[in-house]
C-alpha cells in the first residue's frame, strides 16, 4: 500500500506545490492556518480542482494531468473526516454508518453485521437509535470514524478532527485514533495546528508555509533536527538568536552576545542558532568559566502545572534589554527546592548537541 502526490495548483495567496510519498502509516501536516494543509487534503480526495500533478493510490492512478484522468471523489476509495464531522442529521448512529455501504450496493444483512461491528469498535453500543444533535462532540467523532472505517478505505484523510474539543476529551479521542489506525493498517494523512497531536499521532511529518513544503521525514526526526527556521519555531522552539561564524565549531549568538562551541560544523552562509527552552540545564557558580556556560538574569517567572518557565537575558546585556536578546528556560517542577524558582541569577549551559544551526533561506515563492 502506497500513495503518490505531486500536485500544483495557484491560488490568491500562493500557489500550492506538494510532493510526497507514504506508505502504511500516519503523515501528519503541520502548519499554521492558511499555509495549505486542507487544500492539499481536498485536492488527494478530488474535492479541489488541481491544474498540474499525479496522484497514485495502491497503483491506481487518481489524477494524472498529463493523462488527463480525474477519478470523481467517490470512486477514489478514500475516507475523509471534516472538522465538524459532517453527519447526516435526519439519520441515527446506525443509520450515518451505513450510508457508505449501502453506496457499495451490499446486501442487507452484510451491512447490518458491520455497522454492529462498527458500533462495539468505537463504543457507540446504546447509542445506536441517537441522531447527532443529541451526541456529545466525542460521540459525534466516533460516529464519524465508524463510518469511515466501516467503509474500508485505502486511505484516510483527518481535517484537524479534534480542534473544537476540550483537553481532556481531545486526550481521550486521541488514544482512541492512535489504536484504530493501528488495527486499520492501511494509510491515514492527518492535518493539524498542533505540534503535541501531530507527534502522538504521526509516523511521519511535512511541515508546510505558504503552500510549499518546508521538510518532511520520520516525526521524531524532524523534531529532533529541523532544517529551517520556521521548521523549528512549527516544532516549538522559542529561543533565536542572529549568528556569526567564528571557526568551524564555534558561533557567536549576536543576540544574546554569547560564544557558543558546537557540535556541527558551522556553515559559512549560518543566519540564525536555535535552542529549545528545556535544553538548558543549570550549573554551579564553581563552573562558570566552562565553555558554553552564561550568567543569566531572571527577568520574570511564570508557574505551569508541572514547570516553572524563566524570561532571561545574559547578565552581560540587562542593561539594553529588547526582545530578541530574551530567551526562555523551562525547568521541571520536581527539580525545584521551594522557592528556589524566585531567585534573581542563575548559570545556565548549554549542551552542543542541542545546538541548532540555521543558514539564511531567502523567502520562497513558486510563480
Amino acid at each position: 500500500m502506497s500513495l503518490n502526490v505531486t500536485i500544483k495548483k495557484k491560488i490568491s495567496e500562493f500557489s500550492l506545490a506538494v510532493d510526497f510519498e507514504l506508505n502504511i502509516g500516519c503523515l501528519a501536516i503541520l502548519g499554521a492556518s492558511g499555509s495549505g494543509k486542507t487544500m492539499t487534503l481536498k485536492a488527494i480526495a478530488g474535492l479541489l480542482d488541481i491544474e498540474e500533478g499525479r496522484i497514485e493510490l495502491d497503483g491506481t492512478i487518481l489524477f494524472d494531468s498529463d493523462k488527463k484522468m480525474n477519478k470523481r471523489p467517490q470512486d477514489r476509495e478514500i475516507g475523509f473526516l471534516f472538522q465538524k464531522y459532517a453527519l447526516f442529521p435526519n439519520m441515527t448512529v446506525s443509520q450515518n454508518i451505513a450510508t457508505g455501504l449501502y453506496a457499495k450496493k451490499m446486501k442487507k444483512d452484510q451491512i447490518t453485521e458491520i455497522v454492529e461491528q462498527m458500533i462495539v469498535q468505537f463504543q457507540l453500543v446504546g447509542l445506536e437509535h441517537r441522531y447527532p444533535e443529541t451526541l456529545s462532540g466525542g460521540q459525534q467523532a466516533r460516529v464519524a470514524l465508524a463510518r469511515i472505517y466501516a467503509y474500508k478505505p485505502k486511505l484516510v484523510l483527518l481535517d484537524e478532527p479534534f480542534s473544537a474539543m476540550d483537553a481532556n476529551l481531545k486526550e481521550e479521542m486521541q488514544l482512541e485514533l492512535t489504536k484504530t489506525l493501528k488495527e486499520y493498517g492501511g494509510i491515514a494523512i492527518l492535518v493539524t495546528h498542533d505540534r503535541e497531536e501531530a507527534y502522538r499521532l504521526s509516523d511521519q511529518l511535512m511541515i508546510m508555509h505558504n503552500g510549499l513544503v518546508l521538510q518532511k521525514g520520520s516525526t521524531k526526526c524532524v523534531f529532533e533536527k529541523p532544517e529551517q527556521l520556521q521548521v523549528a519555531k512549527m516544532t516549538g522552539c522559542k529561543n533565536f538568536s542572529k549568528a556569526k561564524k567564528i571557526s568551524d565549531n564555534e558561533v557567536m549568538a549576536l543576540d544574546w552576545d554569547i560564544l557558543l562551541e558546537t557540535e556541527e560544523q558551522v556553515p559559512d552562509d549560518i543566519a540564525n542558532i536555535g535552542i529549545r527552552a528545556h535544553d538548558f540545564y543549570e550549573v554551579p557558580v564553581e563552573n562558570r568559566f566552562d565553555k558554553n556556560i552564561f550568567s543569566a538574569k531572571v527577568l520574570e517567572y511564570q508557574e505551569a502545572p508541572f514547570e516553572w518557565n524563566f524570561l532571561l537575558c545574559n547578565s552581560n546585556n540587562e542593561k539594553k534589554i529588547d526582545q530578541s536578546n530574551l530567551f526562555w528556560y523551562k525547568k521541571d517542577k520536581s527539580m525545584y527546592e521551594h522557592g528556589e524558582h524566585s531567585k534573581q541569577q542563575m548559570y545556565l549551559g548549554i549542551d552542543k548537541k542541542k545546538i541548532m544551526l540555521f543558514k539564511d533561506v531567502p523567502n520562497r515563492k513558486e510563480s
